[in-house]
This record gives structure tokens, sequence and C-alpha cells, in this order.
């Protein structure tokens, strides 16, 4: 291969990068970008409290649900495809989301953009692995996809606030269209053309429809907790449902001649540890992310925009670790060690805001232990994608990438929705006991924090467990 040969390749594999980074970072940010919007959209769509939290519900529950089968489509019939088809519905969902004139449409936009948000994220990850084997290069490639992904909540939230108070709501989702077209037209040429192993090699229509079934039905149950609570029948009546269908998707997997999910992939030990210690994990940060931005707003009074610029130091900690220093990291101390020293500090974070006084100073007593997280996020997230699909091979990519954002988003939603009740259960406490209501909220926030420490603290566990090789398996290695 010539000198000019290596450059063009290597120029079009990094601009397949950003065109897979810019389209996840869209893509994450619609989900927290529309939260600070959402008391404008409730005024001039004329939505009622309840049905209010739909243009987010209704987002989540498609998103969430069809990640795993996503993945699964993207190996069968090409990531290319299925990435291009996601970008596509994503944008023309997000340009109908602008348009919408009263709440029916825009929730159901906001279902359709779930839809195209899982086809594309749910065989990033995958493309991204294919496109860079080799080591160096590829922890490089996930370092920066990290980061777009745990950065890209944050500045959701800074941008939904500037957007709503400068030019109107209808503008957090019209700006998604220019830049899903600019992403599209360079990606039919960039990204690699992959043909798939076909549908025959796995299109379990039974399977597929029980596990989107079961996780459609499981989301709903988690996102319903906030109106309905943890032990009404309605929500015990669905997970148990969603439970049936979930074990029934794996008996079927276990006995059908082209499963969707092969049960053999849990039998690499790097990708189901990967995947529970994300899940634990995430549930911490998102709660984390959740709790600390009501925080700011309802105990220090901070306004929508100002809480967003307030975690903005978290995601340019997390930035200069993930894209600067994590690829060296790993090349050095290997993933694990990376991953349990990422898991460490966001436990300590965590921990630390269980200390934060009511009246708190922002730079002296909430930055630090800001700081602290989003090093330890700079170092956990790379990591865990690294050693989630290391043992994945070409042919089961999206497959993993799709099991892998799966969890990340079970995490997220029952993360926000354990410590967004506990934190209330608290603040309700409080109030009975005489507390004033700043006193009260702080409380609750503290709870959530210290049950988010206590989350991070057993995905430290769970990793040093199950990812840590013991001598004996280092052995066998070595020797096989």
């Amino acid at each position: 291969m010539s000198v000019r040969t290596r450059v063009t390749s290597h120029s079009r594999r990094e601009l397949a990068l950003w065109l897979l980074c810019a389209a996840s970072l869209m893509i994450i940010l619609d989900g927290t970008i529309v939260t600070v919007a959402l008391p404008s959209i409730q005024r001039q769509l004329g939505f009622s409290a309840a049905g209010l939290s739909w243009v987010v519900n209704a987002y989540l529950i498609a998103f969430g649900s069809l990640l795993l089968l996503a993945g699964r489509l993207g190996d069968l019939i090409g990531r290319k495809r299925m990435f291009l088809s996601g970008l596509a519905a994503f944008t023309v969902a997000s340009l109908l989301c602008g348009l919408s004139a009263g709440p029916a449409m825009l929730i159901a936009a906001r279902f359709v953009q779930g839809i195209g948000g899982a086809m594309v994220s749910a065989v990033s990850l995958g493309m991204i692995v294919t496109l860079f084997p080799e080591p160096r290069p590829q922890a490089r490639a996930i370092g920066a996809f990290s980061f777009v992904g745990a950065a890209g909540a944050s500045i959701g939230l800074v941008l939904g606030g500037l957007l709503t108070e400068t030019v109107g709501w209808h503008w957090i989702f019209f700006v998604n269209v220019p830049i899903g077209v600019l992403a599209m037209l360079p990606a039919v040429s960039v990204l690699d053309a992959d043909r798939g192993t076909g549908l025959r090699n796995g299109a379990d229509w039974p399977g597929a429809l029980l596990v989107t079934a079961g996780l459609m039905l499981g989301v709903y149950a988690i996102v319903g907790t906030s109106q309905y609570g943890w032990g009404s029948a309605r929500t015990l009546g669905e997970v148990v449902v969603a439970v049936a269908l979930l074990a029934a998707f794996v008996t079927r997997q276990a006995t059908a001649r082209t499963p969707l999910l092969p049960l053999r992939v849990f039998s690499m030990r790097e990708l189901a540890g990967a995947n529970l210690t994300q899940l634990l994990v995430i549930a911490a940060a998102f709660g984390f992310q959740v709790m600390i931005t009501l925080y700011l707003q309802r105990v220090l009074g901070y306004g929508a925009a100002a809480s967003g610029l307030g975690l903005l130091p978290t995601a340019a900690v997390i930035g200069t670790v993930a894209l600067g220093l994590s690829a060296r990291i790993a090349a050095r101390f290997g993933p694990r060690a990376m991953l349990l020293a990422g898991l460490g500090l966001i436990t300590a974070g965590l921990a630390l805001l269980t200390l934060v006084p009511v009246q708190a100073s922002y730079p002296t007593q909430i930055l630090p232990p800001l700081l602290i997280f989003g090093a330890g996020g700079g170092l956990c997230l790379p990591a865990l994608a690294s050693l989630g699909m290391s043992s994945a091979t070409p042919a089961d990519a999206g497959l993993a990438s799709g099991l892998f954002n799966t969890t990340q988003q079970i995490g997220a939603a029952l993360g926000v929705a354990v410590l967004s009740t506990l934190a209330a259960a608290q603040t309700r406490s409080q109030h009975s006991a005489g507390a004033n209501t700043a006193a009260a909220l702080a409380a609750g926030y503290h709870l959530a924090f210290a049950v988010g420490a206590g989350l991070a603290g057993a995905a430290l566990v769970v990793a040093a467990a199950v990812l840590w090789p013991s001598r004996r398996r280092a052995a066998l290695a070595e020797c096989c």
C-alpha cells in the first residue's frame, strides 16, 4: 500500500469516526435538550400535567426497547444501511416535532425520533470497533465516542435553555435537521458498505417480538413510577408481564435455530461483566445528573441555562480525560485498571456531594466533586466500551453494540426513577418533621447522592470480581 493510499485511508476513517460521533451527539442531546423546554411546550401546546411527561417518555420507550433488535438487524442487513435509515428517520421526525401544533403530533413524532435514535445508536459502536481494529487507535476512537455520550447530556441542558429562551422551543428540534442532513450526505460515501450476514442467519421474528415487547413494557413501567409509584398494582403488574415476556425470550433463544440473541454471548466474561458494571454505574451517573441539576435550580435558585452551565466543567473534564488521556492510560495500564480507577473516582465524587450544605458555594463546595466525578467518567466510560466490545466477533459487533446501549438506557431509566423516588420520599419526610423547603429538598438530594455512591461502589465490586483476571485465568490465557 502506497503512502498516499494509507493517508487517504486514514483520513477516511477519521472522517467516518467524526460522522458517527456527530450523529451520536445529536441523538444524545435530544435526550436532555427537551427537559428545560417542557414548561414552554406545555404552555404553547396545551399539555396536561400528566400528558407532558410523554414528551420525554415516548422517546425513551421507543429508544430503549428497540436498541437490541436494531443492533442485531444491523448485523444481518448491514450496519451502514441501518445507520443511514435511522439517521433519516430521526432527522425527519425532528422536523415534525418542531412543526407540531398539538400534543398528539408531538408525542407521535417523539416516538419516531426514538426509533431512529435506536437504529443509529445500536450500530455506531460496532462500526467504530470495525473501523479501528488496532488497539491504540481503537482506544482513542472509543474515547472520542464515550466523550460524546457523556458530555452530550450536559451540553443538551445548556443548549436547550439557550434556544428556548432566545428563539423558542421549536428550535430544539429544528436544530437537528441541518446536522442530520450534513452528516448523512458524506456518510453515504465515507462509511464502508457491509452486506450483513443475511436475515436467514438470525431472523428470529418471534424472539424479536418477545424482547421488544418485554423491553418496551419494562421501560414503560420504570418511567411510570414517577406517576404511579413503585408499589402500585399497575407498576407491579407491568413489571411481572415484562419479566415473563423476557423470560419467554430467553427460552426462545435457547431453542431457536437462528436466535436473535445467541446466549453464547453471555459466556464472554468481558462482555457480560462490562454490561453489568455499566448498568450499575450508569444508574448512578444519570441519576446524579438529574439530581444535581434539580439541586442547583430548586435549592440554590439557578435558572435553566445557569444550571446547565454549572455542569459544563464536568463535561470538560470528561472530554480532557476521554479524548486526551484515556488511550495512553489504557495502553500503559490496561482498560481494567482504568475502569477501576474511574469507578473509584465516581464513587468518591458522589460521596462528597452528600456533604454539600444547603446554602452551598459553587466554586468551593460543588465544583470539586463535579471535577472528581468528571475525571472518573472520562476513565470509566471508554474502558467499559472497550471491554464490552472486546469479545465480539465482526459478525456480532452490531449485537454487542445494541446490547451495550440497551443496558445503558435501562440503567439510566432505573437510576433516574429510583433516585428521584427516594429523594422525593425523603423530602416529604423532612417536611413532615418541620424542615423548611430548602433543607427538606437538600436532604432528599443528599440521600439520592448517597444511593448513587452505593451503586457506583457496587459497580466497582462487580468490575473487580468479574473483569479483573485472577492469576489462574491469566495463566490459562498466557498458555492458550
